[in-house]
């Protein structure tokens, strides 16, 4: 009896077969799976490109380095997620957190109204009409927050909005830590 030989075209497919499964497993055991990675974590931040927005004080890349710990946010009046966050960003505020806003694409006016109806947990803003510095910062949409330490380093981002959980369970901690560090 002749022995049959084993076609290499028989062996892909189980090959793509364990790769995807590899895959999995890597997604699987990701510290925490619902949280998109930033490659920017550790790094710089990218350049501050932001135009005025109507009545408030803004800021550039040396208020990103000022030696303050800090969030920047970026948000919009179109984004029902933003509306969800805004009361834990105000009470992050009046603990006396410094927020920077990035108004993300959106109308300047639209932008105040909101701020004016919800209040206003920013000590500055800039308009980011055409989403170019977002695109920069590696943001997927909005909400979107980062900690930045007090030399410009993005410390962490979270994407989504900020919730009391997502306060406790990660911001708070990676402040305490920034802070600590600063101390």
């Amino acid at each position: 009896m002749a022995k049959k030989k084993i076609s290499p075209l028989m062996i892909i497919p189980p090959v793509i077969f364990a790769g995807f499964v590899a895959l999995a497993a890597v997604g699987m055991f990701r510290e925490d799976p619902e949280q998109l990675p930033s490659a920017l974590v550790g790094q710089q931040a990218p350049a501050v490109q932001l135009t005025a927005f109507p009545g408030r004080e803004g800021f550039d890349d040396a208020a990103l380095r000022d030696g303050e710990i800090k969030l920047v946010n970026f948000w919009a009046s179109w984004c029902a997620p933003c509306r969800v966050e805004h009361p834990n960003l105000e009470a992050l505020s009046a603990e006396g957190i410094t927020i920077l806003g990035v108004n993300y694409k959106d109308k300047p006016e639209n932008g105040k109204k909101f701020l004016t109806d919800l209040g206003d947990p920013y000590a500055a803003i800039g308009s980011d009409a055409q989403g170019r510095m977002a695109l920069n910062w590696g943001v997927y949409g909005v909400p979107e927050t980062y900690v930045i330490d007090g030399e410009g380093t993005i410390l962490m981002r979270f994407a989504g909005p900020v919730t009391q959980r997502v306060i406790e369970t990660r911001l708070r901690p990676v402040l305490e830590e920034a802070t600590a560090k600063a101390e």
